[in-house]
């Protein structure tokens, strides 16, 4: 019998669930991976698909009309100057994290189990990144003349402040998409043309053909291939730690009670592995059932995001105590202010659903039974997204609306302009989403055939175990 989910059987070497169940053979794999591809387009894709377009449309309406109205549509004021636009931009950056991290840096570290998900996060990296550009560039007010912030001539006579962190985004946010798409791409090669190879049609063999670059499968084609991955995983290692770093510069460099501290890069890193974790977790509960998967992205795979999910939440809270403490610790009345204004003023709402989303509900991934129930994780991967996105409003908003002067605070209430542009980013993100699951490969079949026992050069030997008590000694003669 086949091993499954249920009965699956432990692997001989390391005594644990293999990560691929099923009984599969290299054959199987690419027939597994292509069916999605080359069947007809299932009813339920579409069920997912035309609600994602229709978000997608609203971002549309509400970019349209505030280019023509202006950002007075929204619901800013005098000392909340930021508000959803750049924690949607935060939100958004930190989703894309989980993607590099499986892709590179448990690459480098030689985790076998990645080999399922990484190319859906890689993906989900991207589409994240494309929404958070978004958000930056429809708030400069006049978007025609963005190009003054690139350090090119203009007839403005001026240059970029190189000095404010706001540019900083600019580079390290367009840098890590580029990495990351170049990452996703090339990886991507070997599979593109698996399809290309079986391909049916003449227009579906040219377009994956003259994107599968004239891949043979040769062995200089994978010398240069493995190549070229690990020095993109080395370049995409540092910008997981330095992306989400220099966006919590554009906080912790100013001067401002609640955003002057030098826990941010750490906290925002952390924060943001712990996010985009979870919306691996939400895609792929979804993903492994619509196409039957079940048997390529097994529970092993969730029990250890679930255990990344829980060490980066737990550093989260970690974050969050010590606030606290060195607001207390500093002496600092301003300080000291603006967390107890956090947590018992205005917006104490929004900061206690911060912290029962991310710090008091996923304590339940302790326990081995919740991490491998797959509705459970569904939930809590939910629920993170949920926490982190009011952690990034949190930070911004609560800080600002009570700022030095007592007679410029204001209480900030978001418009519906403000929803819909919420709402539009994620049917952009879903959108894209639900059109790279439909015509690429949304598992990486050659590094999913790597961690086949068959793909041990060993593999059928007999596996003989000396005694060495028991072996004959026998004496040196000369």
């Amino acid at each position: 019998m086949a091993p499954t989910e249920e009965t699956p059987d432990l692997d001989p070497v390391r005594g644990r669930a293999p990560l691929i169940l099923g009984g599969h053979d290299f054959p199987s794999i690419t027939r597994a991976v292509c069916d999605p591809l080359e069947r007809p387009t299932p009813s339920g894709w579409w069920l997912f698909f035309l609600p994602s377009l229709a978000l997608l449309s609203l971002l549309g309406l509400a970019t349209g009309w505030l280019f023509w109205e202006g950002i007075g549509i929204w619901g800013l004021n005098n000392p909340v100057g930021w508000a959803f636009d750049i924690t949607n931009f935060v939100f958004w950056v930190g989703i894309g994290h989980a993607g590099t991290l499986i892709s590179a840096i448990l690459f480098l570290l030689r985790q076998r189990w990645r080999t399922s998900i990484n190319r859906s996060a890689e993906a989900m990296t991207i589409f994240a990144v494309m929404c958070a550009l978004i958000f930056p560039g429809i708030h400069v007010g006049r978007i025609w003349v963005a190009y003054w912030m690139l350090p090119l001539p203009n007839q403005m006579s001026m240059c970029p402040n190189f000095r404010s962190p706001l540019l900083w985004d600019v580079f390290a946010v367009s840098i890590y998409g580029t990495v990351s798409v170049l990452f996703w791409y090339v990886g991507l090669v070997p599979d593109l043309a698996t399809v290309r190879d079986r391909a049916r049609t003449l227009l579906r063999r040219r377009i994956f053909g003259a994107l599968a670059l004239g891949w043979r499968g040769s062995n200089r084609h994978w010398q240069h291939y493995e190549r070229a991955y690990l020095i993109l995983a080395g370049l995409a290692t540092p910008l997981v730690l330095s992306v989400h770093s220099i966006v919590s510069m554009d906080f912790a460099v100013s001067q401002l009670p609640g955003w002057h501290t030098t826990i941010f890069p750490p906290y925002f890193v952390a924060g943001a592995i712990f996010s985009g974790f979870a919306m691996v977790v939400t895609l792929m509960v979804i993903t492994r059932k619509a196409f039957r998967m079940e048997n390529l992205i097994t529970i092993r795979h969730f029990e250890n995001m679930a255990k990344i999910m829980l060490v980066t939440g737990t550093m989260v809270g970690y974050a969050y105590g010590m606030e606290f403490f060195i607001a207390w610790y500093s002496g600092n009345p301003y300080e000291g202010f603006a967390f107890l204004n956090r947590a018992f003023g205005p917006y104490a709402w929004a900061y206690w659903i911060m912290v029962s989303c991310n710090v008091i509900l996923p304590q339940i991934l302790w326990w081995k039974k919740a991490r491998t129930n797959l509705a459970i994780l569904f939930v809590m991967s939910l629920v993170v997204n949920v926490g982190m996105w009011f952690e990034r409003f949190v930070i911004i908003v609560t800080s600002l609306h009570r700022d030095f002067l007592p007679s410029s605070w204001d209480y900030y209430v978001p418009t519906i302009w403000e929803f819909l542009a919420l709402l539009g980013s994620f049917g952009l993100f879903f959108t894209m989403f639900c059109l790279f699951v439909r015509f690429l490969p949304i598992v990486a079949t050659a590094e999913v055939k790597a961690v086949l026992p068959a793909a041990d050069p060993h593999h059928g030997e007999e596996r003989v175990v000396l005694d060495v008590s028991k072996a004959p000694v026998r004496e040196a003669t000369t």
